[in-house]
Parts: C-alpha cells; sequence; structure tokens
C-alpha cells in the first residue's frame, strides 16, 4: 500500500470516473486503473462497483476513503512541518473566500500575491461560511476569508478590516432626504435581502428594527447577489445595504443613492480562519499581510466608532 494509490482512490471516489480521475492525478488512466487494482488486490476487496455509472463506492470503499483521507492528509502535513522549519513559502494552498467578500475583495490582492510569492498554488473556492467551517475541520482548504465571529473553538480568527455598511436609498424612500442613517432608522420589511445562506443577511436581521412604516408589499425577494438588490432599490422596490466596498466601484450617478452611517457605524468584521492545527503558518501570514498591504487605506474610520452587529 501506497501514498499514491491512496491519492488515486481519492481522485476516483471525487470524480466518480477513472478517466477524469487520471486526468486531474497528472497520469494515465491505465496507470491510475492498475494501481487501484493492485491496493484492491492487497486488501482482498472492491472499493469501487465498476458496473455502476457514475462509478460508486462500495460500503467497504466507503470506510476505505474515509481512512486514506486521514492517511494522506497526515502525509502532507509532513512536509508542511519540513516547510514551516525552512520557512519556504511554496507548494498547494487551498483559499475558501464567502460570496459577499470574494468579488471585491480578491481582486484587490490576487494579483499582488501570487506575483510576490510565485512558488504557491493558490487554489480559490467560494464557499459560504458554514461549508468554510467544514472544510476546515476535515481539511479539505487551508484557509478561509469570513465574517466573523464563528464562535468555533477550533478555528482560529484573524482580523483583516472592519468594513462599514453603507445604505442605498431610491428617491421615494423616506430616508432619501437624511444626509446620514442611524441603524434605529432601519426597519426589517424595508430592506431587500440576500437570500438565506448569507451571513451578511444575518448582520442586517440583527441591526434592524422591527417595522413601525406598514407598507403593503406585493412580493418578496432574497437575492444570492448585491447586483439585483441594487437594480430592484432603483425601481423603488424597498433600499438596501451594501458593505463598503461594494459601493465604491459604483457608477457616478448611482452614488446619490448611498447613505453613509452616522456614529457608532454598523460594520462587519472580515478575517482570515484557520484551523487551531493548521502548520502552513508562514503562507497565512504571508496571505495576510499581502491582504492588509492593499486593504490599508482602502478602508479607513478615522477614529469613528464602530459596531458591529453581531454584538447589537
Amino acid at each position: 500500500m501506497t501514498i499514491t494509490q491512496l491519492e488515486y482512490v481519492l481522485a476516483v471516489a471525487k470524480y466518480r470516473n477513472f478517466t477524469k480521475a487520471a486526468k486531474h492525478s497528472f497520469v494515465t488512466q491505465p496507470t491510475l486503473s492498475m494501481q487501484i487494482q493492485k491496493l484492491e488486490d492487497e486488501l482482498d476487496i472492491k472499493i469501487f462497483n465498476r458496473k455502476k455509472k457514475p462509478i460508486a463506492l462500495t460500503e467497504i470503499g466507503k470506510k476505505i476513503v474515509e481512512q486514506a483521507k486521514t492517511i494522506v492528509d497526515e502525509s502532507q502535513r509532513m512536509n508542511d512541518i519540513v516547510d514551516q522549519q525552512k520557512g519556504f513559502i511554496g507548494g498547494e494552498f487551498r483559499l475558501g473566500i464567502i460570496p459577499t467578500v470574494i468579488p471585491t475583495l480578491l481582486p484587490m490582492f490576487l494579483k499582488v500575491f501570487i506575483n510576490k510569492y510565485p512558488k504557491v498554488n493558490l487554489i480559490i473556492n467560494e464557499l459560504a461560511t458554514e461549508e468554510i467551517i467544514n472544510q476546515l475541520s476535515n481539511g479539505s482548504i487551508d484557509v478561509g476569508i469570513a465574517a466573523t465571529p464563528l464562535e468555533n473553538e477550533a478555528i482560529k480568527e484573524r482580523p483583516l478590516y472592519y468594513e462599514p455598511f453603507v445604505g442605498f436609498i431610491p428617491e421615494d424612500h423616506r430616508l432619501f432626504n437624511n444626509k446620514k442613517l442611524a441603524a434605529s432608522d432601519l426597519e426589517i420589511d424595508e430592506i431587500l435581502l440576500l437570500e438565506d445562506g448569507h451571513c451578511f443577511k444575518d448582520n442586517i436581521i440583527n441591526l434592524c428594527n422591527p417595522a413601525k412604516h406598514m407598507t403593503q408589499k406585493h412580493f418578496e425577494l432574497e437575492s444570492g447577489n448585491f447586483a439585483t438588490l441594487i437594480k430592484l432599490t432603483k425601481e423603488g422596490f424597498g433600499m438596501t445595504l451594501l458593505p463598503y466596498l461594494d459601493s465604491i466601484d459604483l457608477p457616478d450617478n448611482d452614488y446619490k443613492y448611498l447613505r453613509d452611517f452616522e456614529s457608532p457605524v454598523p460594520a462587519r468584521e472580515v478575517s482570515l480562519v484557520y484551523h487551531k492545527s493548521q502548520l502552513k503558518i508562514q503562507m497565512v501570514e504571508a496571505l495576510k499581510n499581502c491582504i492588509d498591504s492593499v486593504v490599508r487605506g482602502a478602508i479607513s474610520f478615522n477614529d469613528v466608532e464602530i459596531i458591529s452587529p453581531l454584538q447589537k
């Protein structure tokens, strides 16, 4: 039994296809099939049911795959220990970013990071917060970028920045003529929200008051992106709140809809998060320093008091 054989097993379990698994393992399909067959012969079991389409794991195969994940992860950690000792910054580094952060933050730091650390193979996935926690726990990713706190004892949090919320208000709304907003102005029934699963939605719900100004609603919407919320707001279907970085690239003629908050300013904490057993600390530090360098100055409170909706 070899680590390579176990890696091939994991590839087939992931792609449910020997040809795709071989392609992603950078070997020929006959080589991969032969090595898996040798492992099955050695263990005297069948890991895969090849008669099913797509290929399926047998019951014993499911247990073998779970153990293989542990063995392969631990073997990779041996390399991490050596790299950490040498201060080497390179190799595969898997990053998960929540959907409400990835469109604005990733373009800010990606080119800087890959130019500064060309030996790092950065693999990026857009993941919901819950999935980031799960994948950090099972070793599928090395680090995440998420809104915090996560309140998970196994996950370490390194704050990157505090991002203010900004109001986006149509001309016919009762708050349009306000020069600045207060958190007490907000009523949940007037705000267009992201769909369930977005932590930004939870932040807004925690921030808002119950409805006082009752208006007849002809539809209900929960969108997966801010662009839809912005368009509907401009059509007069309600107001919405945006993270600050989503507001700075709006067209000039949309700036009239933006309203800052008075102090204390509601904001979300965005952090680098990783499992407490993470060994690629040199890469974590490199990523944090890179993001710090590009975000510093882009978001500044100038001594204005901020408040997290999670602390409301």
